[in-house]
């Protein structure tokens, strides 16, 4: 996928303790694997079939970039911050294209401007970073200006061809495109080269399968367009005079085969709901899953409703969640 903004340019600034290149911070104010999670890694695999770094399959066909993605576009609303990844210089900046999701506008609508709103940055080494998706209007920074690593450079947004929230970084060796997770890796490598993530970042900690993004209570049944808006905060909130109480799980990184699992218990231990999900019959992307009960009486008896969210990948624990709402 073309993003363009492409520029070089360095500065002498701190390089990795193995040499050549900065370290990177992460790019993005948000807490990794609580509000906001790798969704896609490089494509690592040149031919039409698409494999990351660690040869699974969290990537599509020629993505060039990490993608970090917020939990919500409520989310997005209340402002999370892009921030420079290394110390360097600004080289270009585009601002100006509208936050829509690329399903409402179209390809066509995007068509040269697949990065949206973004910039680049020069640093030590030959290395750059490129940004997409941000905020229109959000870009703090201008060509030539000198950043320090961590600087707030922008916020996230949702311009370009994107679906949802999400910071698109791209690194680039001396023009060439490389994976920060697999820096130097020989081609057809599984978990080859180092990472210059820094530890800092908790992008340095391995490889992310597959995880939870969203969970939560609802007060009835819960579609993938509804909690891609408002995350766990489902309206109108859960409450004992609620038509019904619904537990849900957007998971994403789901391989085929992956067998799911969500149960919700009453106070006094009885079972209002289990969904016991086919196994998938792909890989999914993201993956919603609910269950839950009518309420059947005039109210629903005060407590803490318990929900369990387990996912078997090969036979063993995979992801096993639990979470709760208290009704008073």
């Amino acid at each position: 996928m073309k993003r363009g903004l492409l520029l070089a340019a360095a500065l002498p600034l701190l390089l990795a303790a193995d040499g050549d290149v900065p370290e990177l911070v992460l790019p993005i104010a948000c807490k990794l694997g609580q509000s906001c999670v790798i969704q896609n890694y490089v494509d690592a695999d040149p031919s039409p079939a698409a494999r990351d770094y660690h040869c699974g399959g969290r990537t599509y066909d020629k993505h060039g970039g990490t993608d970090i993605r917020l939990q919500s576009m409520a989310q997005q609303r209340r402002g999370v911050a892009v921030l420079a990844a290394a110390a360097g210089t600004v080289l270009r900046v585009r601002d100006g294209v509208p936050d829509v999701s690329v399903k409402t506008a179209g390809q066509q609508a995007v068509d040269k401007i697949e990065c949206g709103n973004g910039l680049v940055i020069a640093h030590a080494g030959g290395l750059e970073t490129q940004y997409c998706h941000m905020a229109k209007g959000s870009i703090a920074v201008r060509p030539g200006q000198q950043v320090a690593a961590g600087a707030p450079i922008g916020r996230v947004g949702l311009s370009g061809n994107t679906e949802y929230p999400h910071l698109h970084i791209t690194v680039r060796k001396d023009g060439a495109m490389v994976d920060p997770f697999a820096f130097g890796a020989k081609p057809g490598q599984c978990d080859g080269g180092r990472n210059i993530w820094a530890a800092s970042s908790g992008l340095s900690q391995g490889y992310q399968a597959g995880q939870v993004l969203n969970r939560g209570f609802a007060t009835g049944p819960v579609s993938m367009a509804a909690v891609q808006e408002d995350g766990a905060d489902q309206q109108p909130r859960p409450s004992r005079d609620g038509p019904a109480l619904v537990a849900f799980v957007q998971s994403i990184g789901l391989h085929g085969g992956d067998l799911q699992r969500l149960t919700v218990t009453a106070p006094d231990g009885t079972t209002l709901g289990d969904n016991r999900a086919a196994p998938l019959d792909r890989d999914k992307a993201q993956y919603i899953l609910f269950t839950g009960k009518k309420r059947p009486g005039a109210a629903w008896p005060a407590g803490r409703y318990e929900a369990r969210y387990q996912v078997l990948r090969a036979g063993k624990a995979f992801i096993d969640e639990r979470f709760s709402v208290v009704l008073r």
